[in-house]
């Protein structure tokens, strides 16, 4: 049986790895022994990309904590909005999944309040205005925000090559900004 990541993705290897570069590298750093809550993790496949970090898988779907269950994975089963740790962590991710928000200016300011170092997410732009994400950003109280191109197909595996070279283009600036007029998304890391 072919897991959930397996079929969310075409090639699951660089996608989540590149997606947990990211969150690595963007806004505050994490280090070895930080907790971070993943929200709306599906099956919780991001943790295998993490190593050293405390990870914690948050989903709703009662079939994606069968399937992390399956893997060895403990997740806990919770909506995105209502969910809260037990103590606060470094950091807090949300990919795939920010139309599930209730409201967003709300959602930003609860997760916000739980997190200590640094909220990261994707974010569509032919689906949600940037300005008016970051607007809600910092009406919760995250001043600070670095966003990123995220250039890795979901749905097509790529030739090696083909795939690096998207990845650089991340970094164009004007070119990288007229793609994702069509395709593509942001990756989002928001901070006080």
């Amino acid at each position: 049986m072919t897991s959930w990541t397996d079929r969310a993705y075409a090639d699951p290897v660089p996608y989540l790895r590149h997606r947990a570069e990211l969150i690595l590298a963007l806004g505050p750093s994490l280090l070895p022994g930080d907790r971070l809550v993943d929200l709306a993790c599906g099956d919780g496949g991001l943790a295998d990309f993490l190593p050293g970090i405390e990870y914690v898988g948050v989903d709703a779907d009662p079939k994606m904590i069968d399937e992390a269950e399956s893997k060895g994975r403990a997740i806990v089963h919770a909506d995105l909005n209502d969910f809260e740790p037990d103590r606060p962590v470094a950091a807090t991710t949300l990919f795939r999944a920010l139309y599930y928000t209730r409201d967003r200016r709300a959602f930003f300011r609860h997760v916000g309040g739980y997190t200590e170092r640094k909220i990261v997410f994707d974010l569509n732009p032919r689906q949600y205005p940037v300005a008016d994400v970051v607007a809600d950003l910092r009406a919760a109280g995250l001043p600070s925000v670095a966003l990123r191109p995220f250039f890795v197909a979901q749905t097509r595996s790529l030739p090696r090559p083909f795939g690096s070279a998207l990845v650089a283009a991340e970094r164009s600036g004007p070119l990288a900004r007229i793609a994702l007029r069509h395709r593509f998304t942001y990756v989002v890391a928001a901070w006080r």
